[in-house]
């Protein structure tokens, strides 16, 4: 894996990102007790058309699933790692459903980054690795797929999402004949859902799926690195491993996003009591910052998450590193009515709960891989496409224009009735002006 260093394919379909929210928010999921009395996550899918469960059970045991929450609570959310390594790994064979791939500790050190890790014994590290490695194995589906096309409806019934083949455990003896423990291999084997969703015979014949992202190491050694510090960090990371995929534009609420990192019950919580508000809120924006500083940066809905109720370190970000322009910058800002440091308006949680993000840019190591096939058909394509001419103003005229006039950012926001960070956004180049801000622009800017 990870052949280049940066990236590796592994299997994105709604079942691996559902186990993977499993195990990332574990108790902050809404469990419930089945007809035969075992606890179950499940969600519908599909526009209500279809449905998705998890249960839990220990790998080597082919009855009685957990009764018990104490299970759920018992989940590590670096045990997700694993998962996505399980993913990546079913992606290099055939038919992954029938054949099994065999990892070992060595591996899993140097994926997960525990090598740099001094603080852990050898058997400290092996216990742990063999502890996350069953409870990704630990995980049952049940998967009611709707027809789609000409996929027919199918339905997975209790079936291991990765089974837990066989551990094998490597010794070493001493010289007066002590055995040590000093590796583990692990063997495993997708369940059923990879026939139909990680089958690429069938997907070539449209009788099944053969859906696939692109899985960063470096999201798995952040994880490993700050999952106790920063839980919400790790759980928004891994959500939008997935969520990403569906497209760069995905417009995401800030609600969303604390059901996601804190669950369905904090979020109540803190819209009931103050303290508990403001807390959520120092988290959130902390957590948010974690992830901007790791790559995944979030663009600000200008109109409804405006400068005023964003993070103070959003609104610095454009600081001048110049010491003569820092000082001018914060002159300037505390001659103005607002200032970047003031607190937040009154009614800053009612703002977010109605505030999005546009999308978030994220590392070039997150970006799908695409074959050479796939490449020189886009190249193809694209050779075929004319060219339109464009007198679209571009974000570096916009740019220079500025400073021509000399006229910082929040001058210029100001005369044209925006905000300042979506004058930044513009001259970024995250957002493209609509036409009849174009004309605004120029017509401030006196460009011709």
């Amino acid at each position: 894996m990870f052949s280049n260093g940066k990236n590796n394919p592994f299997a994105s379909a709604i079942a691996i990102w559902e186990a993977c929210n499993v195990l990332a928010q574990r108790t902050s999921l809404h469990w419930e007790t089945d007809e035969e009395g075992y606890i179950s996550y499940s969600r519908q899918i599909n526009q209500g058309r279809g449905a998705i469960a998890f249960h839990i059970q220990d790998p080597f045991k082919v009855n009685d699933k957990a009764t018990d929450l104490a299970a759920v609570e018992g989940l590590d959310i670096r045990a997700a790692c694993i998962h996505l390594i399980f993913a990546a790994y079913a992606t290099a064979l055939d038919q992954p459903w029938e054949q099994e791939f065999a990892i070992d500790e060595r591996q899993i050190e140097k994926y997960l980054g525990m090598e740099k890790r001094k603080d852990l014994s050898k058997a400290a590290k092996l216990a742990l690795m063999k502890n996350l490695v069953q409870q990704a194995c630990s995980l049952v589906i049940s998967i009611d797929w709707p027809q789609q096309g000409r996929i027919n409806r199918f339905s997975i019934t209790g079936s291991r999402l990765w089974h837990l083949v066989d551990i094998q455990h490597h010794f070493q003896e001493d010289h007066l004949g002590c055995k040590y423990l000093i590796g583990l291999t692990f063997k495993v084997k997708a369940g059923l859902w990879a026939q139909y969703f990680l089958n690429k015979q069938a997907c070539k014949e449209r009788t099944a799926f053969y859906q696939y992202g692109s899985l960063p190491k470096t999201l798995l050694t952040t994880v490993m690195s700050i999952w106790q510090q920063h839980e919400g960090a790790v759980r928004l990371m891994l959500w939008l491993l997935f969520k990403t995929k569906m497209g760069k534009e995905q417009r995401i609420t800030i609600p969303t996003l604390l059901r996601i990192a804190y669950g369905e019950e904090k979020v109540a919580l803190a819209s009931r009591q103050r303290e508990e508000r403001k807390r959520l809120l120092r988290t959130f924006e902390s957590d948010l910052e974690i992830l901007n500083h790791y790559g995944m940066k979030p663009l600000f809905d200008p109109v409804t998450y405006p400068p005023e109720i964003q993070p103070l370190w959003a609104k610095l970000v454009d600081l001048p590193e110049d010491p003569d322009e820092a000082l001018e910058f914060w002159t300037n800002d505390g001659g103005a009515e607002t200032r970047l440091t003031d607190t937040g308006p009154r009614g800053k949680w009612n703002l977010l709960m109605n505030a999005r993000i546009l999308a978030f840019e994220l590392p070039p190591e997150w970006e799908q891989q695409i074959s050479k096939s796939e490449k020189k058909q886009r190249r193809t394509a694209k050779a075929k496409k004319k060219p339109r001419a464009t007198n679209d103003l571009l974000s570096e005229q916009i740019l220079q224009a500025r400073k021509n006039l000399n006229l910082s950012q929040r001058e210029l926001a100001k005369l044209t009735g925006k905000s300042q960070s979506w004058i930044r956004d513009i001259e970024n180049g995250r957002l493209k002006a609509k036409l009849e801000d174009q004309i605004l622009l120029r017509k401030v800017l006196n460009m011709t």
